[in-house]
C-alpha cells in the first residue's frame, strides 16, 4: 500500500452553519434512542425467552464482532464512492440504508415471541422458547449491523463538513454526542415506563406478556423517531464535493483489498494517531460491562431479583425500571456536558478533559463495587424493597457517570478525525479504525466473562445456585474487579 500523500492546498471551502451540522447530527438521536432500549431492555427479554444468564453476554458478542467488520467496511465504501455518484452523495446513503436496517431489526426483536409461537414454541412460563431465540438472534444481529452501518458514516458526514477545522470537528461531535444523550433520555425513559401496553394493547398476545407488550411498543416508538431524524440528516446540509486525499478523487490509483488497506494503513499512524487509539481501548474495557449490564446489576444486586425464580421475577423487573431511570439520569448530565464540553476543551486542552473523565469514571465503578457489597451485607425489610439509601446511592453513580460517557462519545472522534486528516486518509476508514478501537476490547471482555460463567457452572452446577450459596463473587463483580 503506497504512503498516503499530502495533497495540495485546496481553496477554503465555505463553512457548513453550527445550525445544519446540528441537523446533520440528529440521527443520532434516533439510532441511540433503538441503543438505549437495546441496553435497558433486551438482557433481561433473553432471559425470558429461556436463555441462560450465564449465555446473555454470549449473545452480545454479535455486537462487537458486527462491529469489527461493518463499520470499517462501510466506512472504507463510502470513502470510494464519488460525491456526484449518487443524488445522496456518499455517506448519506449508508445511513439511510443503515437505519432502515435497524428499523427491520427492531420489529424482528420486537415480535419475536409472536414469531416464535408460529414455530411451535411452548409459551408456558419459564420454558426455553427456540424458535423466538433463533427470530430474536437473526434481529439482533441486523440491528448491531445497522447500528454500525449508520453511525460511522455519520461521524464521518460530520468530519467531511468540518475539514481543516478542529474547533469545528469537536464542537460537530459534541452535537452527536448532545443528541446521542437526547436520544438516551427517550429510551431510557420509554423503558422506564411500565404501561405501554395500554396505550398500545394489540401488543400483548398469549405469547407475549406485559413486559414484552411494553418491549414491542417501545420499539414501534423508535422506528418512528428514527424515521424523523433520518430524514432531517439526510435533507439537512448537500456534502462536500471535494474531499483531500480521499481514494474518490483519485479514480486512477490503484484499488487494493479492503482488509490490505485497513490492516496496512497502521503503519503509517503517528504516535498520537496510536494514543487516541490505544486510550479508546483502555477506556472502552471499562465501560463495556457498565453498559452492557447496568440494569440487570441494579435488578439483581441492589432489588435481588432474578428472572428466573417467579418469586424474585417482579423484584427483578422493579430494579430493571429504576436502572432505567437511573440511565435517563445519565443522559441528561450527559447531555449538559455535551452542550459544555468545547468551552472546557478550549480551557484546559482536549487531552486533559479526556484524562480526567477517565478517572472519575474509574472512581464510579469503584463505588458501584461498594455499593454491591454493602448490599450483600443489609438486612433488607420483609417487604424485599432496598433501602432508599442504597437505590440514591446507585442513582448517583449511574448520573455522575454521564459526564465521563459524554466526553467519550465526543473527544476520541474528533481527536481521530483532525489526526487522520493529514495523513490523507478518508474519514470513513479512520471512524472505522477507531471502531475497532472500541470493539476488540469488548470481545475479549465478551469472551471472558462467558468462559467464567461457564467455569461456574461446571464447578457449582448453575449459576443460580452460585449466586444463592455465595461461594464466589459474581461474574459481573469479578469483572468490575478486573476492569477497575
Amino acid at each position: 500500500m503506497p504512503r498516503p500523500a499530502a495533497t495540495a492546498a485546496a481553496p477554503p471551502a465555505r463553512k457548513v452553519p453550527l445550525r445544519k451540522l446540528l441537523r446533520a447530527a440528529s440521527v443520532a438521536c434516533g439510532v441511540q434512542f433503538g441503543w438505549a432500549l437495546q441496553l435497558s431492555l433486551l438482557t433481561p427479554y433473553v432471559q425470558e425467552l429461556g436463555i441462560p444468564h450465564a449465555f446473555a453476554s454470549l449473545v452480545w458478542l454479535c455486537g462487537p464482532l458486527s462491529g469489527l467488520l461493518v463499520q470499517p467496511l462501510v466506512g472504507h465504501l463510502s470513502d470510494r464512492i464519488a460525491p456526484a455518484a449518487s443524488p445522496l452523495g456518499r455517506r448519506r446513503p449508508f445511513i439511510a440504508a443503515g437505519a432502515a436496517s435497524i428499523a427491520a431489526a427492531v420489529l424482528t426483536v420486537g415480535f419475536s415471541a409472536d414469531i416464535g409461537r408460529l414455530f411451535g414454541d411452548d409459551i408456558t412460563p419459564g420454558t426455553t422458547r427456540l424458535g423466538a431465540i433463533c427470530v430474536y438472534l437473526v434481529g439482533f444481529w441486523l440491528l448491531d449491523v445497522g447500528n454500525n452501518a449508520t453511525q460511522g458514516p455519520c461521524r464521518a458526514f460530520l468530519a467531511d463538513l468540518t475539514e481543516n477545522d478542529p474547533r469545528r470537528t469537536r464542537i460537530a461531535n459534541a452535537y452527536f454526542s448532545l443528541f446521542m444523550a437526547l436520544g438516551n433520555i427517550l429510551g431510557y425513559a420509554t423503558g422506564a415506563y411500565s404501561g405501554w401496553y395500554w396505550i398500545f394493547p394489540f401488543t400483548v398476545t398469549p405469547s407475549c406478556s406485559i413486559s414484552c407488550a411494553n418491549l414491542k411498543s417501545a420499539f414501534l416508538l423508535d422506528i418512528i423517531i428514527l424515521v424523523i431524524t433520518t430524514y432531517i440528516t439526510v435533507a439537512s446540509v448537500q456534502e462536500p464535493q471535494s474531499f483531500g486525499g480521499d481514494e474518490a478523487e483519485h479514480p486512477g490509483t490503484e484499488q487494493e483489498a479492503f482488509l490490505w488497506e485497513l490492516f496496512g494503513s497502521f503503519r503509517y499512524f503517528t504516535l498520537p494517531v496510536w494514543m487516541v487509539l490505544i486510550v479508546t481501548a483502555l477506556t472502552w474495557i471499562g465501560w463495556f460491562p457498565f453498559i452492557l449490564f447496568d440494569t440487570d446489576w441494579m435488578g439483581r444486586e441492589i432489588y435481588r431479583g432474578s428472572p428466573d425464580n417467579p418469586e424474585a421475577t417482579q423484584s427483578y423487573h422493579d430494579g430493571v425500571r429504576m436502572g432505567s431511570f437511573g440511565l435517563m439520569l445519565n443522559s441528561v448530565l450527559l447531555g449538559l456536558t455535551s452542550v459544555v464540553l468545547e468551552k472546557l476543551c478550549r480551557k484546559w486542552g482536549a487531552g486533559l478533559v479526556w484524562g480526567v473523565s477517565n478517572i472519575l469514571m474509574a472512581l464510579c465503578f469503584v463505588a458501584m463495587l461498594v455499593i454491591t457489597y454493602v448490599a450483600k451485607n443489609m438486612d433488607y425489610p420483609p417487604s424485599g424493597v432496598p433501602p432508599t439509601g442504597i437505590v440514591i446511592a446507585s442513582l448517583v453513580v449511574f448520573t455522575i457517570l454521564g459526564a465521563p460517557l459524554a466526553i467519550t462519545y465526543s473527544i476520541p472522534y474528533a481527536m481521530a478525525a483532525s489526526r487522520v486528516e493529514n495523513l490523507g486518509l478518508g474519514q470513513g476508514l479512520a471512524m472505522g479504525i477507531l471502531n475497532l478501537a472500541i470493539v476488540i476490547p469488548q470481545v475479549e471482555i465478551m469472551l471472558h466473562w462467558t468462559r467464567s460463567d461457564l467455569e461456574l457452572i461446571v464447578t457449582h452446577g448453575s449459576i443460580g445456585e452460585h449466586e444463592t450459596n455465595n461461594k464466589k463473587p459474581t461474574a459481573m463483580e469479578s469483572l468490575y474487579h478486573r476492569t477497575t
